[in-house]
């Protein structure tokens, strides 16, 4: 089973109920506002043209954001969804860069980094069996979970039955080289605020298709090599901050140029030694 879900916009009846679900679940704070998409609301029910739109993570089937992410803090699991290890990030944010539908989100209120979005419920309702919070909660069925393939085939029959209420559209099959959450509306998806210029291509494949081709990409060694050793040290500080051998304070003020208060340029000629010279 390639685990998906199906949302009909026509059915929706903007109660909520799967914004309440996804907080209850994932501990998200109930306060804050509801109406779009944040690092503490992975869910939200937009209004547009009269019609009420879900939105949350696509779970692409070939995930730009896990493509992009230097430390896999994101990664395309082997049953579906796309999770996020908060141990690992370094807060680089090229996910939030790499995602076209901008989905990943930065907690600017943790002092450590960390990006939040919607994990399909994976370890704590997939993982036993169970379908998503979200879904489970819908009243009207207008977002439904169940194998990719198969409501694929449930969103063309209900085209078919009823041309008159949907445009001739799955919205999800194609886009970003696919997603696990696809969509049906009664009204053009550009019309609702969806990215009707994705590429039809994976992401992933795309950019390395770019990268490739352009010279400058494999003439910038000296670049490359400062930005890994950056990335490294970066993630070696704050993980002694989060096992407790140092403080936040004391690695910026040790570190200045880990927490952009100082440039790589100037680290380099402070710490030789690091990038292979001498002063």
């Amino acid at each position: 089973m390639k685990p998906a879900i199906l949302t009909d916009v026509t059915k929706c009846v903007g109660c909520e109920a799967c914004v309440w679900a996804c907080k209850e679940i994932n501990e998200l704070p109930t306060i804050v506002p509801r109406t779009r998409l944040s690092a503490e609301t992975w869910t939200v029910v937009e209004k547009r043209h009269g019609l009420n739109v879900r939105r949350q993570c696509m779970h692409c089937l070939e995930p730009a954001c896990a493509s992009v992410c230097p430390v896999g803090a994101l990664r395309k699991t082997a049953e579906g969804p796309v999770v996020y290890d908060a141990s690992k990030c370094i807060g680089c944010r090229y996910c939030m860069i790499g995602c076209p539908f901008k989905i990943p989100k930065y907690d600017w209120n943790t002092p450590l980094p960390t990006v939040k979005k919607c994990i399909l419920c994976f370890e704590k309702r997939l993982a036993k069996g169970l379908q998503p919070a979200c879904t489970a909660a819908c009243p009207s069925g207008a977002t439904i979970f169940g194998d990719r393939d198969a409501l694929i085939a449930e969103a063309r029959e209900r085209i078919r039955a009823h041309p008159e209420r949907y445009i001739d559209h799955v919205y999800g099959l194609e886009e970003a080289g696919g997603t696990s959450v696809l969509y049906l509306s009664s009204m053009p998806f550009a019309a609702l605020g969806f990215n009707t210029e994705a590429q039809s291509s994976p992401y992933p494949a795309l950019t390395w298709a770019v990268l490739s081709k352009l010279p400058n990409v494999v003439s910038v060694g000296g670049v490359l090599l400062l930005g890994f050793w950056w990335l490294t040290k970066r993630k070696e500080v704050l993980e002694k901050v989060r096992n407790g051998e140092t403080t936040l304070e004391e690695a910026r003020r040790e570190n200045p140029h880990l927490f952009g208060e100082t440039t790589l340029e100037e680290a380099r000629r402070e710490n030789p030694h690091l990038f292979g010279e001498t002063k």
